[in-house]
């Protein structure tokens, strides 16, 4: 009887333990790819950060599409961003009731 006990605390410890790794994965791989990018406004001279989830798949916790030449997403107020890569161009892409506009700033990659 005590053996039965045992044996099944081992299988529920077991199963617990498998699940938790399979939830939380140790090692190099667990830490998010998460990089802060600062941008600039080249006429104002303001500055801003941007995250970029590398993971996730996230741009400041918008969806976003991941390529090796360029990140687009699409924030809550309907304009839409594509970050260069390569040259760190940041096109915004602003929807407005006179067919909108277009605004080009520069963001340090590393």
């Amino acid at each position: 009887m005590m053996a039965g006990i045992f044996v099944r605390a081992t299988h529920i410890m077991m199963t617990v333990l498998l699940l938790l790794a399979l939830l939380f994965p140790m090692g190099m791989n667990a830490q998010a790819r998460e990089s802060r990018i600062v941008c600039v406004n080249p006429v104002s001279g303001a500055s801003w950060n941007i995250n970029v989830d590398f993971d996730r798949h996230t741009v400041d916790a918008n969806a976003a599409k991941f390529s090796d030449a360029e990140i687009s997403w699409k924030d809550s107020g309907g304009n839409n961003y594509t970050l260069d890569r390569k040259s760190g161009v940041l096109t915004q892409v602003s929807p407005s009731s006179t067919g909108g506009y277009f605004l080009h700033d520069r963001c340090k990659l590393s």
